[in-house]
């Protein structure tokens, strides 16, 4: 195709417009280009800097090909980058079950590990969850569970075209901003961690662009893509359009700091076994990164008007078994 060749050639001098993007991702993704044009259409943007403009053409056509989930309009994700190298325990879906628990409808749009020794992937499958679910019973765990998880290959079809070229290059491209962008269950409302903190404000504005609500975007000073407790975490806050920089530190909400020794995880059964240990009611680090998180979660959901009761909530959810609960219909829900 002509016109995608000479989007390719367009690359490095300048900005895609919107259009431009849409239509090269249209074709990438249609099947229509040769591995070696995607190859230089990707890793042209990575060399240039990928703009605003480019990274939302390109999360609007990934939603627009997903397999759509329905799920409520306050739904929220919690999915990161991930590719943080710090190899911790899975946050995010510990997170995800003790807010559901507490009240939220998670859409947790996840894929298996990047960097860590577990994805969330890996983890759910280990504590019973089934993974190869129709869009439909998703939804019935989100409604009924409070909690559905979306299994990205399952959803976005279209990604095979290029995921023998992303192995190849075998660096981050653009595609690892996209897949936390492009939640099948079309949340507007997330919290988002990045695995350097240069993309925080982008990603907040491509949220905007997007018609996202409310998002938290996270990116620890560790580098961990969680709100971290080793330290503070820089945030982009997007908020009814307005987006706010800030930084965030644990202990003014009452938060004891740990070491990233403390949050080291293992292989998937270990982790697993972590999260069950958690909702079991283990005190710890764990613990305490995970009530953190699900407490902004609930307030970036609408469930909360503060962090602080978010996280009082959170920790009820623990310790009166309703995160336990959410997680046993998740398993019995997705395996009916």
């Amino acid at each position: 195709m002509k016109d995608f060749e000479e989007i390719i050639l367009k690359i490095p001098l300048s900005g895609l417009t919107r259009e431009e993007a849409k239509l090269a991702f249209n074709y990438i993704l249609e099947g229509k280009a040769e591995d070696h044009q995607i190859e230089k259409f990707l890793l042209g943007l990575k060399e240039r800097g990928e703009t605003i403009e480019e990274i939302s053409a390109g999360a609007d056509v990934m939603i627009e090909k997903a397999l759509y989930v329905k799920a409520p309009n306050n739904a929220i994700d919690t999915c990161g980058t991930g590719g943080d190298s710090l190899g911790s325990y899975n946050i995010s879906t510990a997170t995800s079950l003790v807010a559901a628990g507490a009240g939220a409808f998670i859409a947790k749009h996840g894929n298996r590990a990047l960097s860590s020794k577990s994805g969330s992937s890996e983890v759910l499958e280990e504590l019973g969850v089934k993974l190869n679910i129709d869009p439909s019973k998703i939804s019935k765990c989100i409604f009924e569970a409070k909690v559905g998880f979306m299994y990205a290959p399952n959803h976005h079809p279209a990604m095979k075209f290029v995921g023998p070229t992303r192995k190849k290059l075998g660096v981050r491209t653009i595609f690892n901003l996209l897949g936390p962008l492009s939640n099948p269950a079309r949340v507007k409302r997330q919290i988002m961690g990045v695995y350097d903190k240069r993309w925080l404000e982008p990603i907040a504005r491509t949220l905007k662009d997007l018609g996202s609500k409310k998002a938290w975007i996270i990116s620890g000073s560790d580098g961990m893509d969680e709100i971290t407790t080793t330290g503070i975490s820089y945030i982009s806050e997007l908020n009814e359009g307005r987006i706010k920089n800030f930084e965030f530190n644990p202990q003014d909400y009452g938060i004891n700091l740990s070491s990233n020794e403390d949050l080291r995880g293992g292989n998937p059964k270990y982790n697993a076994d972590k999260i069950r240990s958690l909702l079991d009611g283990e005190i710890g680090p764990f613990r305490d990164i995970v009530v953190l998180n699900s407490g902004v979660a609930l307030f970036v959901s609408g469930i909360t008007t503060s962090i602080e009761e978010g996280i009082e909530i959170s920790k009820e959810s623990i310790d009166k078994g309703k995160a336990l609960t959410s997680m046993r219909k998740l398993i019995e829900i997705s395996n009916s």
